[in-house]
């Protein structure tokens, strides 16, 4: 009987603490301070990769706030009809070779002033076309299209103690020999003013 009595006492003072600290319930203290670290986990995950993310697309990207600036295009303003400022170079060009291996350059201005230069570039003349001597070369450097000529004339009649060629036009460089030259470029040498003084 005692052995009976002393089972039940020790089962009965057991049962109480067992229950309440059993499996089942979380330990003391689990809640407040998972909570704070999952919180705190959270926030300092959020917050780093927040700021590693906007740091990094800053840095490879564009900055805040900027905007690509465009690049300027290559004037074409003789080339595409349009009439040049009468400060700027309308057509420039430079006649070497012939009998006496000369060498001469003349530069034609959008108001019709042009210059002549020799080898050396040394200043050998000046003058001015007419309006309708201007109007003549405008209407033949438009008809010889430029972008669509070759960048070097071939072909043609061989011609000893013939002229070389070159031309500067809106942008686009053309050169070739006399008997190379396409008609529409034939054209742009009559009407340019003499590369020689006479």
């Amino acid at each position: 009987m005692a052995a009976v009595l002393l089972g039940a006492v020790v089962l009965a003072g057991c049962g109480p603490s067992g229950s309440g600290d059993g499996d089942d319930a979380p330990p003391k203290g689990s809640a407040g301070p998972g909570a704070i670290t999952t919180s705190a986990g959270t926030t300092a995950g959020t917050s780093a990769g927040t700021t590693a993310g906007t740091s990094s697309g800053a840095s490879a990207g564009t900055s805040p706030g900027a905007s690509p600036t465009p690049s300027p295009a290559p004037s074409r303003s003789a080339s595409t009809g349009t009439v040049p400022a009468p400060g700027e170079t309308l057509v420039r060009v430079t006649r070497s070779g012939g009998f006496a291996g000369e060498t001469h350059t003349l530069v034609v201005k959008g108001d019709g002033s042009w210059s002549r230069l020799d080898a050396k570039a040394k200043g050998e003349g000046t003058g001015k076309l007419s309006e309708q001597e201007l109007t003549a070369l405008r209407t033949a450097l438009r008809e010889a299209d430029f972008p669509a000529q070759p960048r070097i004339a071939t072909g043609g009649p061989k011609i000893y103690d013939g002229f070389f060629y070159a031309f500067v036009h809106g942008g686009y460089e053309v050169a070739g020999g006399q008997g190379a030259l396409s008609p529409e470029l034939v054209r742009v040498v009559a009407a340019l003013p003499p590369f020689t003084g006479g």
